[in-house]
């Protein structure tokens, strides 16, 4: 699989700045190796890029795409309120959305009926050409969807209650929070991202409007076991310890529903069972204090975080990967790792094995006009199989005591269930919950 994380158009832009002459370089910037002639660079370059632009993730299947796929460079995530009451019309919605997303992660238009001229085109257009770029689309179910408009108040499971406000809640906004539905987008180009987007939101016009979206950018977290492990916007690497795709036993342990096995069990009531194979996706959206975060010296920053800055190894040794010794103490008889480092009070060790799959991306909203800083942070993801008993339990902690906290603050976000794949043409997300 090739590199991740180029488009043809940051490849144009990048070669007009630096232009024939750096081509090698450049080149080699984007993960091609071994090029020995440098007039055979832009021919390479030309064919890695179509490689990655016309990867496809597979979209039928057990499991909805975008939780395990290895993960992308960028992301569009959108909340949908329902505006409809009646359920019929839901559900075309539903089918609707799967055929055009089986579409779109091919790299298709949304439809390929023909356009009469005095019609709006069925597709918007802005992706033509570009190819499927790894594009994956996961579609979740809010607490809120479950009320008494579509009598689906008992086939609420328990894991997808709302959390209510929980240590580091405090500045929640609504109009960033919640929604009925959820769609994540991932894909290695930001047009196609904003593309599925667009026309799921245009196909829900009359059914469903749009909440609250969030674009994001480089990666925050791996997920593919040959990744490596990307840098938050505060510097540091992020998701060093993050589950991986290939990682099952963790990932039946810790992510799919009802997948644990006699090692892990997870009682299922039967009018729960739509989500059996499914994962619980949560939402934050954290704002950092970048300006804040830049004037703190380097010492307090690693301690903040328990590790080294520059190599990501914990401050007891080792390499990035080393487990951390959070017996370790230095001289003075105090704990090498801080008792409220981000790590300590994170680590699977230090929470009763308790771990999630992190699947975040870097956003930036530009200049917050209210203060003139920088509005930017990470806007985190995280898939497990009881967010109960999971993220509640883990934000609790670090919502306490957390030596980061005085750096960030959560502003936005929301739970949502994801149920398991659409299995073929004709299926569609969700399906299960309304039979």
């Amino acid at each position: 699989m090739t590199e991740q994380g180029t488009s043809r158009r940051r490849f144009l832009t990048g070669a007009a700045a630096a232009g024939v002459g750096a081509a090698a370089g450049f080149a080699a910037g984007y993960g091609v190796r071994g090029v020995a002639d440098a007039d055979a660079v832009p021919q390479a370059v030309a064919a890695e890029l179509a490689a990655v632009s016309d990867n496809v993730v597979p979209f039928y299947g057990a499991r909805q795409a975008g939780i395990t796929t290895p993960q992308q460079e960028r992301l569009m995530f959108a909340a949908f309120d329902v505006s409809t009451t009646d359920v019929e019309e839901l559900k075309r919605m539903l089918g609707r959305w799967s055929a055009m997303a089986a579409r779109m992660t091919e790299g298709k238009q949304v439809s390929d009926s023909p356009t009469k001229p005095q019609q709006p085109p069925f597709d918007t257009g802005e992706s033509l050409d570009l190819g499927a770029h790894s594009l994956t689309i996961t579609v979740g179910f809010g607490p809120s969807l479950f009320d008494d408009r579509f009598g689906l108040a008992q086939r609420r499971p328990p894991e997808l209650t709302a959390f209510g406000t929980i240590p580091g809640d405090a500045v929640m906004r609504p109009e960033l929070s919640d929604g009925d539905l959820c769609v994540q987008a991932c894909a290695d180009d930001p047009q196609v991202v904003f593309h599925a987007i667009r026309n799921l939101a245009r196909a829900a016009r009359g059914t469903a409007t749009l909440r609250w979206s969030q674009l994001g950018f480089g990666r925050a977290s791996s997920t593919g076991a040959q990744q490596v492990t990307p840098r938050n916007l505060m510097g540091f690497k992020d998701g060093t310890r993050n589950v991986r795709s290939d990682d099952t036993a963790a990932l039946d342990a810790h992510v799919w529903v009802g997948a644990g096995g006699a090692a892990a069990p997870q009682t299922i009531a039967p009018e729960h069972e739509w989500m059996r194979g499914g994962s619980y996706l949560v939402a934050r959206k954290i704002r950092m204090e970048i300006e804040s975060w830049d004037t703190d010296p380097l010492e307090d920053q690693e301690k903040i975080f328990a590790r080294v800055k520059g190599s990501g190894a914990p401050l007891t040794g080792g390499d990035e990967f080393t487990d951390p010794d959070y017996a370790a103490v230095a001289a003075d008889g105090r704990p090498v790792i801080d008792l409220n480092a981000h790590i300590r009070l994170a680590a699977p060790e230090q929470n009763n094995g308790l771990t999630i799959l992190r699947r975040g991306y870097n956003y930036t909203d530009g200049q917050d006009p209210a203060t003139g800083k920088l509005a930017a942070g990470l806007f985190f993801i995280a898939f497990q199989r009881d967010p109960q008993a999971q993220f509640k339990v883990l934000q609790t902690r670090l919502g306490k005591s957390d030596l980061l906290n005085e750096y960030i603050a959560h502003i936005g976000g929301g739970l949502w269930g994801c149920p398991p794949g659409v299995s073929a043409p004709g299926d569609w997300f969700g399906k299960a919950l309304f039979t």
